[in-house]
């Protein structure tokens, strides 16, 4: 008899403790999901854009890979096979943003009316009317993504800006031009809203010409600035007239300092030139002179400061490569160079070339980062070989 009353006694208690037991894991694995599901929404992208360059041809000096050139590409100067892949992989990437890093036309002449052939065929072949002919045949190829959800954002390069005859100058009527072709997209806040149901904020689409500059013409819309989704985007113009190659950093600094003010996170700065060169060649100092700000050492390092300064990230094009950098890495510098000039353009690599990244050194490619929600910044380079071959993943860095 006590003998059953025991062992009816340890069932109950056994009973009790397995209830227990049962709700403790119950209340533990609801407050796990809870903490994942709270892990999960810091993680989670907010904005994810995408970034390239260089996408005009060259119906002189081609890549030998694109030879002969189509009728197509010999009249509208684009590459359109390589141009038009990235495009739709951008698309498929569902990028909020496509930020452009110059030279979407060949350009490079003097955008002026014509004075000296004033016919038919004379007008028609000026350099003015090759401007807008190719801004118009580029921007055709970008509108099917402004209609799907990515808005494009021009940057200018010195095709756009400079004339070649001219001594490789850039002229006020070229960025005249690009104004008259561009305007529309800087910044468009009503196809924004339509897009995302969000504006772009602290916008500076002005003439940010500042004096210490030294620039002498209006900068309207080819250096700009806005926030979008806590991030501060800059757009600078790296061939203004009279200070070609050089970048208007005193401007740049105070607009950092602007938007660090209003609590921007992060920090992206587009231009076209490349702040230092990526010398690509294994056994030779491939290219042989500078490609970008570095023709001026102390502007280009005064600018690089400011880069630094508020850790921001230099995106930019002009050399016809890819190359992933921190140029200051061995001083504690924190701050990346994104070269990709590598949007269709002829590669600076020639097929012949012993390269650095051989690999990579020949791929059309392009940038795309995410900035999550815990202040995460994630960039992913992409690229597909001259031949075309499947696209592959570069190169991914994750960026606090």
């Amino acid at each position: 008899m006590r003998s059953r009353f025991i062992f009816r006694a340890l069932n109950i208690v056994f009973a009790f403790v397995l209830i227990v037991t049962i709700l403790a894991s119950q209340s533990a694995w609801t407050a796990y999901a809870r903490t994942e599901q709270l892990d999960d929404d810091e993680d989670q992208p907010i904005l994810t854009f995408s970034t390239v360059g260089d996408s005009r041809q060259d119906p002189v000096s081609p890549d030998p890979t694109t030879t002969p050139l189509s009728g197509q590409d010999t009249i509208w100067l684009q590459n359109t096979k390589a141009w038009s892949r990235i495009i739709d992989s951008i698309e498929q990437q569902k990028s909020n943003l496509l930020f452009f890093n110059g030279d979407m036309i060949m350009g490079y002449g003097n955008a002026n009316v014509p004075q000296n052939n004033t016919t038919v065929q004379g007008i028609v072949n000026s350099d003015l009317v090759n401007f807008y002919k190719q801004y118009a045949f580029w921007r055709g190829m970008v509108a099917g993504l402004m209609e799907n959800g990515t808005y494009v954002v021009p940057v200018p390069g010195n095709h756009e800006t400079q004339c070649k005859a001219c001594g490789k100058i850039a002229l006020a009527v070229n960025e005249n031009a690009w104004r008259a072709n561009m305007s529309d997209l800087i910044l468009d806040d009503t196809r924004f809203l339509k897009l995302f149901g969000d504006q772009p904020a602290n916008e500076s689409v002005g003439d940010n010409r500042v004096a210490a500059d030294g620039l002498i013409t209006d900068q309207s819309k080819l250096s700009y600035s806005f926030d979008f989704k806590g991030s501060h985007f800059v757009v600078i113009n790296t061939d203004p007239v009279g200070k070609d190659a050089h970048a208007p950093t005193n401007w740049l600094a105070a607009d950092l300092a602007a938007a660090q003010s209003h609590g921007a996170r992060h920090f992206f700065v587009f231009g076209h030139k490349p702040a230092y060169t990526y010398y690509y060649g294994q056994n030779t100092q491939l290219p042989v002179t500078p490609s970008g700000l570095d023709n001026d050492v102390a502007s280009r390092d005064a600018f690089w400061d400011v880069i630094e300064h508020y850790g921001a990230i230099y995106f930019c094009g002009h050399e016809h490569i890819f190359n992933l950098m921190k140029p200051r890495a061995q001083l504690g510098g924190r701050s990346w160079q994104i070269l990709v000039g590598s949007g269709g353009s002829p590669f600076e690599a020639k097929p012949s070339d012993i390269t650095v990244n051989p690999n990579t050194d020949r791929d059309y490619a392009w940038a795309t980062v995410k900035v999550y929600r815990n202040g995460k910044v994630k960039l992913t380079a992409y690229g597909f070989d001259d031949q075309f071959g499947p696209t592959h993943v570069i190169r991914s860095v994750t960026i606090q």
